[in-house]
């Protein structure tokens, strides 16, 4: 599957969708983010069931605040509308794997569940 390029308009109907959705936040200024393009081009080639999408914090300035960017490159895995990983900094292709496959496993009822009772705590 290709990647796909969000914008402040597309970013949360794409994100709160079912499915996985990972989110490289990154800017063509940005040596580590050159880097990780190829590693997270291939995870998107090799994994078609999930979308793989970009943001570019210089042309989405508005959007990357909004979603905290501090650092680049800084990838974010969702699954079923929740946020499940939240990182700065570039993945070697087999962690990057390795996440895929861990976000892939989870049983996301037990994760709802949890969110919620979180919720009622306090």
């Amino acid at each position: 599957m290709a990647v796909v390029e969000l914008s402040k308009d597309s970013f949360e109907s794409t994100v709160l969708g079912e499915g996985i959705v990972f989110v490289d936040f990154w800017a063509t200024w940005c040596g580590p983010c050159r880097s990780f393009a190829p590693v997270f081009d291939a995870a998107a080639a090799a994994n078609g069931d999930i979308t793989f999408a970009k943001v570019d914090t210089e042309a989405e300035a508005e959007l990357a605040q909004a979603a905290g960017i501090m650092s680049i490159p800084t990838l974010m895995a969702f699954r079923d509308g929740v946020l499940l990983y939240r990182e700065a900094g570039a993945l070697p292709a087999a962690a990057l794997d390795d996440l895929i496959r861990q976000i892939n496993d989870l049983d996301m009822d037990t994760v709802k569940a949890e969110i919620a009772a979180r919720g009622q705590e306090g």
